[in-house]
């Protein structure tokens, strides 16, 4: 059993398989577990207690927490055994300590990282019991063992003063989140929750997520935001999201792909059976189909297989306020957002401009005035190597793209051709590593 240092706190473990005495003094079962209240409290608060009785068709009975007099050697009840409900099924609470956090993995938000929980530290105020600390430490589950004199006898013998003998690993309740509730639901759907999971970033959420088997990875997946799963799923490895998309159906799949910028669309369809792809084709509004319906045409170190096709563009009357405006309105914009390109009324390309140069600029002034002196663009059958040249060269972080008639047809950032070289480079030199 885990040592209580203060008499405030206790560990759950500890409580676990303890013995029910009711008002009569007569047993009536062991503790099995703690129903929680879910709500918007930062340290949830225990309901009531769930008590078992029996191996073979065990009884299960649910007690208000109100109805406990104290935790001791023994439980104590204030209450009679006639007075409580017993149900042969297990009962079907919202939230269970046992169920749902014991020898689950959890996010440690704070330090960003998936942790398992091994005993949970329960603050005791007043007759309330709340959920203060997860322990994610392996002393707490030799403890739960029972292995724990024989343990720490080896330990001090060779190393007494191994922080394995004094240090607890708590993680706050407040800087954690339950990432799976059993097989059948999940804390994340909490508001609370989700706030939580929002302040890590996407790139650490998704490397999180590679700790979790592909269910876990999937039941994360769903609980987040729309917003938040565009963006993880971009920051995913490519097995990652083959893994991930094995078990999303055809509807969620096209919402992701239509929302993303169309280069990483496109060469995730690149990686998925044709059959897949004729699929979620059919399933897409016919723009968003026609517009990767002609990325999949162009060779993948290609301009036109490199590009994506969002960008910002104006016409070649519009002025600098036109295109304060267009920044504005294009908050959530998915492509490239510190660079405008100018175009005709063809759409034939004319010039680009950046923020920088016409943020100071009087809001009457012609954009195009304020386009770079040069033209730089390449064709969608130009090689990367050559987007590559003009990016060094002329230090921009996008390049536009052209069909054969001078149309703008999309655009190369840095971002996308340092991704594309570093996996040529690799796979041509990696065995020489």
């Amino acid at each position: 059993m885990n040592t209580i240092a203060n008499p405030f706190f206790i560990y759950f473990s500890d409580l676990l398989d303890m013995k029910v005495i009711d008002a009569d003094g007569k047993y009536i079962g062991r503790l099995y577990d703690f129903s929680m209240a879910l709500n918007n409290d930062i340290y949830p608060r225990a309901k009531g207690i769930i008590v078992k009785d029996g191996l073979i068709s065990p009884f299960y009975m649910e007690i208000p927490i109100s109805d406990v007099v104290r935790f001791a050697d023994q439980i104590h009840l204030r209450v009679p055994l006639s007075a409580i409900h017993r149900h042969r099924s297990k009962l079907d609470v919202e939230f269970a300590l046992r169920r749902d956090v014991l020898d689950q993995q959890i996010v440690d938000v704070e330090n960003k990282k998936v942790v398992r929980v091994n005993d949970v530290h329960l603050l005791k105020v007043e007759n309330q019991y709340h959920v203060a600390h997860v322990d994610v430490g392996l002393r707490s589950l030799i403890s739960r063992l029972g292995i724990n004199p024989f343990v720490d006898f080896i330990v001090r013998t060779f190393k007494p003063n191994a922080d394995y003998l004094t240090a607890d690993e708590l993680v706050s309740w407040k800087n954690s989140q339950v990432l799976t509730l059993g097989n059948q639901k999940n804390v994340l759907k909490l508001d609370v929750a989700r706030a939580k999971i929002a302040k890590i970033p996407p790139v650490a959420l998704a490397d999180i997520m590679r700790d979790l088997d592909i269910f876990e990875q999937l039941s994360v997946f769903r609980t987040l935001a729309f917003d938040i799963q565009l963006k993880v799923f971009t920051d995913m490895t490519p097995d990652d999201k083959l893994g991930l998309v094995g078990l999303l159906d055809d509807r969620e799949l096209v919402q992701l792909i239509s929302n993303i910028p169309s280069d990483e669309a496109a060469d995730f369809l690149m990686s998925i059976p044709k059959t897949r792809v004729q699929q979620l084709m059919r399933l897409m509004e016919s723009q968003a189909s026609k517009r990767l319906r002609a990325l999949l045409g162009f060779r993948k170190d290609s301009a036109g297989g490199l590009m994506a096709t969002e960008f910002l563009s104006l016409g070649k009357d519009a002025t600098v306020a036109d295109a304060m405006n267009k920044l504005k309105s294009s908050v959530d914009f998915p492509g490239s957002f510190n660079t405008i390109y100018v175009v005709d009324d063809q759409n034939k390309y004319l010039g680009t401009t950046t923020i920088r140069r016409f943020i100071n600029e009087p809001p009457e002034r012609p954009i195009i005035t304020t386009c770079h002196a040069q033209k730089i663009f390449v064709h969608t059958d130009d090689g990367m190597e050559k987007v590559a040249v003009l990016i060094e060269q002329y230090k921009y972080s996008a390049i536009p793209v052209v069909n054969d008639d001078d149309v703008l047809v999309g655009a190369i950032t840095v971002d996308d051709v340092m991704e594309e070289l570093i996996t040529l480079t690799w796979g041509k030199y990696k065995d020489q590593l």
